[in-house]
C-alpha cells in the first residue's frame, strides 16, 4: 500500500508556487515603475522644451537684429568698445584686436589663436560693424568687426554683457519656473576624430559637464553667422526636471513600499493560513482515525458482550451481572465519545446554548466531582477536594462548566500513571476570579506543547498519550467554554513534576 505524501511537503510545494506567482508579477509591476518614471523624465523634458520653444525663437531673431545696429567706437588710444544704439556696451574691454598685413594683434593670446582663421577672409568682411562667431579648438568667440581699408578692427563680445541683453529683451515674457537665458558654444563633436582614446575622453569630459553644470531645459542654434553659439535656458532655482523625476520617484518608492508591505504580510498570512490549514487537516485525519478506533473497541466489547449472553454462556449469575456491568461501562463509554464530539461540533458552530444563573461554586464542584466519582468508581487513586469556605458566586451554566472541570480531572486521570496516582482539586478566590485548580502528579507537560494543548485534535506525542484513548478535544472544549464565560483557562507544568489546571471563573456581578 502507497503512503500518501505527507502534508507537510504539500504545504511547502503550495508555499513555494504561491512565492512564484507573487513574485514574478511584482518583479515585472516593479520594472514597469522604472520605466515609468524614465518614460516620465523624457517626457517632463520635452514638456518644457515645447513651452520654451516659441519663446526661444522670438530671442534668436531678436539678438541678431539688435547686435546688428551697434556700432564701434574707440576708447581712449588703445581700445574699442561696441555699443547698442542706447549705448549698452556688449565688449570685453581686454579683447580689442587688430589685423593687419597678416598680422593679428591682441593682448589675449587665445583670441589671437581664433582670429587667426580670420586672416585669410579679412579683405572680404563688410565696411559695416558685424557680428559673428569663430570657433578655434573646441572654444568658441563671438566678436565684432569693421574693415578700414587693410585693416580690420574689432573687439571681442562679453558673455557678462550678452546676458544681460538677453535678461532684458526677456523681460514681460510669462515663465513658468526662475530660469535665465544665456550663450553657450555648441558642442563640437569629436568623439570620430582620434580613436578610441579620444572617443573614451571626450564622452569622460561631456559625462563631467553634465553632471556638474546646470541642466539645460531648452536650446535653439542660433544662425549664421552666430551658428557657433546656441540660446539655452537654465533654471535658477531647483530644476524642476530634477524635482518632478524626484517627486515621481518618492512617490512610487512609497507606494512601492506599501506594495511590498501588503504582498510581505499577504504573503506571511496565507503561509500561516496554509499552514494552520494543513497542520488542522492532518489533525483531522488523526481524529478520525482515532474515532474510529475509540468507537470500535467499545463496540466490539459491547457485540462480544451481547452474544456471549445471547448464546447462554453464561449459567453464573454473579457472571451474568459482570458482563451487564461491563457493558453499561463500555455503553457509558461509547455515548461520552459521542457526545464530547457532538458537543464540540455545537460549539464549532456557534449553535451551543450557555443557560447561565448564579449560583455557588459548590454546586459547580459537586457536580464535577460526582460525575467523576461516578464513571472511576472502583479505582485506585488519592483523590482529594479542598473548597475555600465564603466563595462569592458564579454567573455560569453549571452543566457545561461542571463539563469542563470534569474534562480537567479526567484528563489528570489518564495522565497520572497507572498506579500511585494523586488528583487535589482545589477551589479558592483570586481578587475578582474564583479559580478551580485541578493538580496531579503525572507526566508533566513539555514547554513546547503547553501553548498548543488547547488547539482542537492536538495531543501530545509521548508513550504515555499513545497508550491513552482520548479524542484531542477535551481541553480545546474546556477552554472555549470557559472562554464564552469570560474566565480563562491556564496551566502550570514541568515534564516528570505533574501538572496543575485552572479554571479562573469572574465573580458574579449580582
Amino acid at each position: 500500500m502507497t503512503r500518501p505524501a505527507p502534508v507537510i511537503l504539500s504545504f511547502r510545494r503550495t508555499f513555494a508556487l504561491l512565492i512564484l506567482l507573487v513574485v514574478l508579477p511584482s518583479a515585472g509591476l516593479s520594472g514597469f515603475g522604472v520605466v515609468a518614471i524614465i518614460n516620465e523624465r523624457a517626457a517632463v523634458e520635452k514638456r518644457l522644451e515645447a513651452a520654451w520653444r516659441g519663446t526661444l525663437a522670438d530671442l534668436s531673431a531678436e539678438v541678431p537684429r539688435a547686435l546688428s545696429s551697434g556700432r564701434l567706437e574707440p576708447v581712449g588710444t588703445e581700445r574699442l568698445a561696441f555699443l547698442l544704439p542706447d549705448d549698452q556696451e556688449l565688449s570685453d574691454p581686454e579683447g580689442t584686436f587688430h589685423v593687419e598685413n597678416g598680422i593679428v594683434r591682441t593682448k589675449d593670446p587665445q583670441l589671437a589663436e581664433s582670429l587667426a582663421a580670420l586672416v585669410p577672409e579679412a579683405a572680404s568682411l563688410p565696411t559695416v560693424p558685424t557680428v559673428f562667431s569663430l570657433a578655434t579648438n573646441g572654444r568658441a568667440v563671438m566678436v565684432a568687426a569693421e574693415r578700414q581699408g587693410a585693416t580690420v578692427r574689432g573687439v571681442r563680445l562679453s558673455g557678462i554683457a550678452m546676458d544681460a541683453l538677453l535678461s532684458d529683451k526677456a523681460q514681460g515674457r510669462a515663465t513658468s519656473e526662475p530660469v535665465r537665458f544665456t550663450l553657450l558654444p555648441v558642442p563640437r563633436d569629436t568623439s570620430s576624430e582620434g580613436g578610441l582614446v579620444n572617443r573614451l575622453m571626450s564622452e569622460v569630459a561631456q559625462a563631467r559637464q553634465n553632471a556638474l553644470g546646470s541642466p539645460v531645459l531648452a536650446e535653439r542654434v542660433l544662425s549664421a553667422p552666430l551658428q557657433d553659439f546656441r540660446l539655452v535656458v537654465l533654471p535658477t532655482g531647483e530644476d524642476p526636471v530634477a524635482s518632478t523625476s524626484t517627486r515621481n520617484r518618492a512617490v512610487y518608492g512609497v507606494l512601492l513600499g506599501l506594495f511590498y508591505l501588503t504582498l510581505t504580510f499577504g504573503v506571511a498570512y496565507t503561509g500561516r493560513v496554509l499552514y494552520r490549514e494543513a497542520r488542522l487537516s492532518r489533525m483531522k485525519t488523526d481524529f478520525v482515525s482515532l474515532v474510529s478506533h475509540e468507537l470500535r473497541t467499545p463496540l466490539t466489547s459491547i457485540r462480544m458482550f451481547i452474544e456471549t449472553l445471547a448464546l447462554g454462556r453464561l449459567k453464573d449469575p454473579a457472571q451474568t451481572q459482570e458482563v451487564l456491568n461491563l457493558l453499561t461501562k463500555e455503553t457509558e463509554r461509547l455515548s461520552d465519545l459521542i457526545e464530547r464530539v457532538l458537543d464540540w461540533a455545537r460549539i464549532e458552530s456557534g449553535r451551543k446554548v450557555y443557560q447561565r444563573e448564579t449560583l455557588p461554586v459548590t454546586d459547580v464542584v459537586d457536580a464535577a466531582v460526582v460525575a467523576f466519582r461516578t464513571q472511576r468508581l472502583g479505582d485506585e487513586m488519592e483523590f482529594t477536594v479542598a473548597v475555600e469556605d465564603g466563595l462569592p458566586r458564579v454567573d455560569v451554566d453549571r452543566v457545561a462548566v461542571a463539563g469542563a472541570l470534569l474534562n480537567l480531572l479526567q484528563n489528570a486521570y489518564k495522565y497520572s500513571g497507572p498506579t500511585h496516582r494523586r488528583i487535589a482539586l482545589r477551589a479558592q478566590r483570586d481578587g475578582g476570579y474564583v479559580n478551580l485548580s485541578v493538580e496531579d502528579n503525572g507526566v508533566g507537560i513539555a514547554r513546547k506543547d503547553r501553548k498548543r494543548i488547547f488547539e482542537r485534535f492536538y495531543r501530545v506525542d509521548n508513550l504515555l498519550t499513545r497508550k491513552t484513548e482520548g479524542s484531542g478535544l477535551g481541553l480545546a472544549i474546556s477552554k472555549r467554554i470557559v472562554d464564552a464565560h469570560g474566565g480563562r483557562i491556564t496551566v502550570k507544568s514541568e515534564p516528570g513534576q505533574g501538572s496543575c489546571f485552572t479554571l479562573q471563573l469572574p465573580v458574579s456581578r449580582a
